[in-house]
């Protein structure tokens, strides 16, 4: 499978058409950002262990019933994934406050929340990826109706519970995610993107040490060495 045509270039991606037009290459980078592109820099190889780990994940979830785009890992920066139309809806899962929700709202660093917490955010740089009620939703016509997003949420809290269990087995706390979605060519909604640390937020259980994309926003440095130690705790678990 090679790449032929360039789609699309992000942040932290850039996706290649096929020959075959229901297959996709994604292209791992190792440039990060953080505070919606403010804050750059790029370490090398962050983009294999990027990759490494969101296939880990992807084939974990695949197992248990999850659909999603992807298909394999062709080498340390490339991976096959199916074509979808992409729903502009990023969805937040937050189990334990922090980040955003702890400065929006004021609930205390660190704590558990009673439920998990899913959110919506409009997935558009330009306005800031702002926040979304069911309502905006269905006005901007990121939906079809009320029932897919239920299904979103659902999907969403079915992945968590999920994730938590093979972190948890990992040694590593899941705090909050980004997921994203898409509709494959039969108009099923799946799970697309990338699962890595960079979308998501994992605290070691023992030491509360910050093991994503934290350490590059707040400055702590360190982040190669940490995305490489999940990555190990990954394949050292081996396939349950």
């Amino acid at each position: 499978m090679q790449k032929r045509k360039l789609l699309y270039e992000g942040k932290a991606k850039k996706i290649w058409e096929t020959e075959d037009r229901d297959l996709l290459i994604s292209e791992f980078k190792d440039s990060l950002t953080a505070f919606n592109g403010e804050k750059k820099s790029s370490q090398e190889g962050k983009g294999a262990l990027n990759n490494k780990i969101s296939a880990a994940l992807f084939e974990y979830l695949n197992n248990r019933g999850i659909p999603t785009h992807y298909i394999k890992m062709l080498d340390d920066n490339h991976m096959l994934h199916k074509r979808a139309d992409v729903i502009m809806i990023e969805v937040i899962v937050r189990n334990i406050a922090t980040g955003s929700l702890s400065r929006t709202l004021g609930i205390e660093d660190g704590k558990v929340l009673p439920f998990t917490l899913v959110e919506f955010d409009y997935k558009n740089d330009d306005l800031g990826d702002p926040k979304l009620n069911d309502q905006h939703c269905l006005i901007l016509g990121l939906v079809e109706d009320e029932a897919e997003l239920e299904y979103l949420r659902y999907m969403a809290r079915k992945i968590n519970k999920f994730l938590q269990e093979f972190y948890s087995e990992l040694g590593l706390r899941l705090i909050d995610f980004k997921l994203e979605f898409g509709k494959d060519r039969y108009g099923n909604i799946i799970l697309i993107d990338e699962l890595s640390p960079d979308n998501f937020r994992l605290w070691d259980m023992d030491t509360n040490e910050k093991m994503d994309k934290d350490r590059f926003r707040q400055g702590l440095g360190g982040l190669l060495e940490a995305y490489t130690e999940v990555l190990n705790r990954i394949e050292s678990r081996g396939d349950k």
